[in-house]
């Protein structure tokens, strides 16, 4: 992949180089874990325990070198033997698998010609069927209690608006393409692009194929599906008018499939979610909150007998947020973040709490983000994806005691490499006193004599967090002899609501205080040059970043990724703008200026002083590119070292294919080494 920088001199240093270089040090050092190591990293994800909890199927990911993607196959997991082996391997990309409710036959989306294709594999015969030729990309797919229907969500398109009738064009004339008219506040998406014109609705389909039946319409979308019974189906959306204004507005509704007729079993100002359906039919487990208008307010569990009435809140008095949830017996099983780690933790119909597992996640393979998920099987067993800080996600399984790790993906390949060390430590802020939790990656064979270059590495959201998990980025820049720390500053996840909320319209603010003090504590403890320092962070870390060489010059360079500049413009064009206007900043950019300027690392561009390097990814609609343009262009009239990096196909998730990834955090060590006080300026451009 090429990588475009804006002074063409700069290219050769920050895209041949560390491409050549890799070459080199694989060659001097083969137990050194280089650029193209990424390719060779696989990891678990999404496992599917059986019912009768004998067999689990995962998505085992790798790496396609020649292709330039992560791509997943279906692999089987015998619990009691522990034989693993191949289900269905070079298709693509397989995704969304899901057992039957007798376990007979597994669905699952595969690769089709123009979008995914919903398909049935036979367990006893190990045959496949597509069920339908579908016009679009379905999602979600779950089965029926009696295992005779699927249902499903997908696009339903509508003609777009228009406002003229286009002149048809000579027969072999080249005109340029018919002009797109909209009027729908979300245009795009990122990841998606440009979105076409339509809903999203609800279908079934028999399990044996045939033609889809639409189970809900009108102008508001609905999705993620769940069977009450099998003539009555939950799905999820906001059934009133200008629903976009209210983003995060849901409710869970009843569709009878006799009449299709729609019912609320929902009805507060706040989200509602993912529902799951006891064993008994009788109650219906569900996630969501009051709306607070908050920037960031805790999910909670509740659970409500099937007809909506008798609604009770089991987490009430449990200070952390719920993330996925599924019946066990009378139980309901939560993940949630927990102080940097993910738990599944057990709540009772008497709000009692349980932690079963510790330790799920691993399937963040650039950053160290908190992300995993699980499953329950009828007999009680649980599998998950378990987290490990010195590779990736691996398949775990529990059914009382002692989780057992039933895969080892890696184990042909990161034994053999020097991997960085992670150790925790737990700082009090400068600004309040408040303990912060950080991790710092120490390189193979690191000594603490104040010598080595230290990345701080902030994470995104900014309302998520970090853990002592294997990340490739943090591996990256350990390998290259970085002192590598990451923080969960205030407004992270995991620490209760409270603790979230401090950056509540104060962001950024003192969780800038919070970084600091972890620096801090690191040249304190003689771990890294003071003259050594470098900052860097994507999205919400970005955003961190900008702002960070605004208030101070302590960081020798700087690389501010895919960053928020100006919260006026992210509030009216990125693809969350709503969101943003009506829970973070509360307020219209043309009647409170003041606020989205305050607030806005560009705000302080007259400050800054530190060589800082842009990034972007070219087809990010999250936080767009001309908005880390802003900031590039003012530090260019500031005469300012800096550069912009432009990924090329890139959407707001950079490292989503491996050479992106490898780009990303290469081109940023390129500009670091360029300003290292302790290298020379041809050091750093041979690097």
């Amino acid at each position: 992949m090429t990588t475009r920088i804006a002074t063409g001199c700069l290219a050769a240093a920050f895209v041949a180089a560390p491409a050549l270089a890799a070459d080199k040090d694989e060659a001097d050092n083969p137990r050194k874990f280089t650029a193209e190591r990424v390719f060779d990293l696989e990891y678990a994800d999404d496992p599917q325990i059986s019912p009768n909890g004998r067999m689990i199927v995962y998505a085992r990911h790798s790496m396609d070198k020649m292709k330039d993607a992560n791509t997943a196959d279906l692999w089987t997991i015998d619990t009691a033997s522990g034989a693993h082996r191949p289900l269905i391997d070079g298709a693509g990309s397989i995704a969304g698998a899901r057992w039957s409710p007798d376990g007979d036959r597994l669905l699952y989306l595969a690769p089709g010609e123009n979008s995914s294709e919903l398909r049935v594999l036979y367990a006893d015969s190990g045959e496949s069927f597509s069920l339908a030729q579908l016009p679009e990309g379905p999602g979600a797919p779950v089965w029926s209690p009696d295992g005779k229907t699927i249902a499903f969500s997908m696009l339903v398109r509508e003609d777009a608006p228009s406002l003229a009738k286009p002149v048809k064009a000579p027969e072999g004339a080249k005109w340029n393409a018919p002009v797109r008219v909209f009027d729908k506040m979300q245009i795009r998406f990122d990841g998606a692009g440009y979105l076409p014109y339509g809903t999203t609705h609800v279908f079934t389909i028999p399990a044996e194929g045939g033609t889809p039946r639409q189970v809900t319409k009108g102008e508001n979308d609905f999705g993620a599906p769940q069977w009450l019974d099998n003539s009555t189906l939950l799905v999820v959306g906001n059934d009133v008018e200008d629903a976009y204004l209210d983003p995060i507005e849901s409710e869970i509704y009843a569709v009878d499939l006799e009449d299709l007729s729609m019912r609320a079993l929902t009805h507060r100002d706040g989200p509602d979610f993912s529902p799951a359906v006891s064993p008994d039919g009788r109650r219906i487990a569900f996630i969501g909150y009051d709306d607070k208008l908050k920037s960031y307010q805790e999910a909670d569990l509740y659970v409500m007998n099937r007809d909506g009435s008798g609604v009770r809140n089991l987490t009430e008095n449990f200070d952390r947020n719920i993330d996925a949830i599924a019946w066990r017996g009378g139980a309901v099983v939560a993940q949630t973040e927990v102080d940097g780690d993910i738990h599944l933790v057990s709540f009772g119909s008497g709000g009692g709490a349980q932690t079963l597992v510790k330790g799920v996640g691993g399937t963040s393979l650039g950053r160290p983000y908190a992300s995993g998920s699980f499953s329950v099987a009828k007999n009680g067993s649980i599998a998950f994806t378990a987290g490990f800080a010195d590779r990736p996600a691996e398949i775990g399984y529990w059914r009382g005691g002692a989780p057992k790790i039933l895969t080892d993906l890696n184990s042909d390949l990161l034994p053999y490499l020097d991997m960085a060390r992670l150790e925790e430590i737990k700082v009090k802020s400068s600004f309040d006193g408040r303990e912060i939790e950080a991790w710092i990656a120490l390189p193979h064979g690191f000594n603490a004599d104040a010598s080595y270059p230290m990345i701080l590495e902030i994470h995104g959201g900014p309302f998520t967090q970090y853990g002592p998990t294997f990340a490739a980025e943090i591996q990256r820049y350990a390998a290259e002899g970085y002192v590598t720390v990451y923080v969960n500053p205030r407004g992270s996840t995991g620490y209760g609501e409270e603790f979230a909320q401090l950056i509540d319209l104060a962001y950024p603010g003192n969780d800038y205080d919070d970084l600091m003090s972890v620096v801090d504590t690191l040249i304190a403890k003689k771990y890294v040059d003071p003259k050594r320092l470098f900052v860097t962070g994507g999205s919400g870390g970005g955003v961190l970043t900008a702002w960070i060489v605004g208030k101070t010059n302590r960081f020798a360079a700087a690389a501010t990724v895919k960053p928020v500049i100006n919260w006026s413009t992210m509030a009216l064009l990125g693809d969350i703008g709503a969101f943003v206007r009506r829970h973070w900043i509360r307020a219209d950019p043309w009647e409170d200026r003041e606020t989205y300027w305050k607030l806005s690392p560009l705000s302080l561009v007259g400050n800054v002083e530190t060589p800082t390097m842009v990034m972007v990814g070219e087809e990010d609609w999250r936080t767009p590119t001309w908005e880390a343009e802003q900031f590039y262009g003012a530090l260019k009239l500031r005469k300012i070292d800096t550069a912009l990096v432009r990924v090329p196909g890139s959407p707001h998730y950079i490292a989503s294919r491996p050479s992106r990834l490898i780009a990303k955090t290469d081109n940023i060590m390129g500009w670091f080494a360029k300003y290292d006080p302790a290298k020379s300026k041809d050091e750093a451009e041979n690097e």
